[in-house]
């Protein structure tokens, strides 16, 4: 990811429920998806964003986003809200 530190300075919500729930909510600006996470989960959440005209960017793996958002572990997405 190119914009780590633009990333850890923004309102982020991490992971999956937090991430629909921002979507759903009209809150999130964009959403970052793990390459590497559940197929199941990232096909649901591109499904929501599309649905909502919220902008996805697709990140190589979920240690990356997970470091992107300054937190120490993977994480399979995340909402940058409004």
């Amino acid at each position: 990811m190119s914009n780590e530190k633009g990333l850890q300075d923004a309102h982020v919500k991490i992971g999956t429920k937090q991430t629909m729930r921002m979507v759903q909510s009209g809150m999130a600006a964009e959403v970052y998806v793990a390459e590497d996470s559940d197929p199941q989960l990232t096909s649901k959440i591109i499904a929501l964003c599309e649905q909502h005209n919220v902008k996805y960017t697709r990140v190589d793996t979920m240690k990356n986003l997970g470091k992107a958002c300054g937190i120490g572990v993977g994480a399979a997405m995340a909402a940058v809200a409004k």
